[in-house]
């Protein structure tokens, strides 16, 4: 069972994550917080799997919340939903350390599914917010002055394949598609890939892939 805690400062809001969380078989809404400050101490002391965090809230923000929810280690992961597809906005969410960023507006399955990826330990990221937030942050990004990265030695020809295609955005389904093997096996190459470069999440290769001059604009 995935246990999902909901910050959002609109009761009604909250009122419709908890139904169509709680009509899914493996998922359950276990607290409830109207602002951030609240959020942090309810789950310092009841940790979750997953938060649906609200992004403007009073007394704290949801981005100063998810920065506390993530620095005390709990394990649990933060799924940033708001009304704003602002770049500002997802690159400090993720900054923060959020594990995923979704509009409101997201369809139902939509969002049911980003819990569960998160919770499962992958980034979700709003399609209209990915590209933009990339061409917000690559050109702030050079390769290393000093050469390549020592970690690309440790990867595999196909490893580095379906870096590449994450770096430009490409699905699960898009990179078995393109590199014709199982969803399954990408799956696999992409927890390597996690644990070799020492990136939190599929962000952290993206932002990796461009840093080391993997891929290039």
């Amino acid at each position: 069972m995935i246990r999902v805690f909901l910050a959002d400062d609109q009761a009604l809001v909250r009122s419709g994550f908890r139904m169509l969380i709680e009509a899914e078989d493996d998922l359950a809404v276990v607290g409830e917080a109207s602002e951030g400050a609240a959020a942090v101490r309810a789950l310092t002391e009841h940790p979750c799997d997953v938060v649906l965090m609200d992004v403007r809230m009073p007394v704290m923000d949801g981005v100063e919340a998810t920065r506390r929810i993530v620095r005390a280690g709990l394990g649990t992961k933060v799924l940033v939903l708001t009304t704003f597809d602002l770049d500002e906005y997802a690159f400090a969410a993720l900054k923060a350390g959020a594990s995923g960023f979704l509009l409101k507006d997201a369809r139902p399955e939509d969002l049911l599914n980003a819990i569960r990826n998160v919770a499962a330990g992958d980034a979700v990221m709003a399609p209209s917010t990915t590209r933009r937030l990339l061409d917000h942050v690559l050109p702030t990004l050079q390769p290393s002055p000093t050469g390549p990265d020592p970690r690309l030695a440790q990867l595999t020809e196909r490893e580095r394949e379906v870096l590449e295609q994450i770096a430009v955005g490409a699905t699960n389904s898009e990179i078995a598609g393109t590199l014709y093997m199982a969803e399954g096996t990408v799956k696999t190459h992409i927890g390597r890939l996690l644990a070799k470069l020492r990136c939190r999440d599929r962000v952290g290769l993206v932002l990796f892939a461009y840093e080391t001059g993997v891929v290039s604009r």
